[in-house]
């Protein structure tokens, strides 16, 4: 696999993910789409390094990108939860009749 096939594939998956978090109003929904989008963009990161200077440390620094991508998307889906079981508010516009 080429690297222009890579990048084809990161971009495809940062357009949908964009178009998603863009055009949803439910709130897991946005972030769905946003870690589409945060994929994408590792995935082309990944493949920069790959193709460029392969070194174990460099895939080492990638899992704990992506381990803190998990956690970050895991307090969202937390706060997501928390904010439909007090309020029952799971659209986005809903969520922000909350502020105050």
């Amino acid at each position: 696999m080429t690297l222009e096939a890579v990048l084809i594939v990161a971009a495809a998956l940062f357009s949908v993910g964009l178009y998603g978090a863009l055009s949803q109003q439910v709130v897991v929904m946005v972030m769905m789409g946003l870690e589409l989008m945060l994929n994408g963009v590792v995935l082309a990161a990944a493949a920069f390094w790959w193709f460029t200077a392969p070194a174990p440390s460099l895939q080492a620094l990638l899992v704990v990108v992506l381990a803190a991508m998990t956690v970050e998307m895991a307090m969202g889906f937390a706060v997501a939860t928390l904010l439909h079981r007090t309020s029952g508010a799971d659209m986005t516009d809903m969520a922000g009749d909350l502020r105050g």
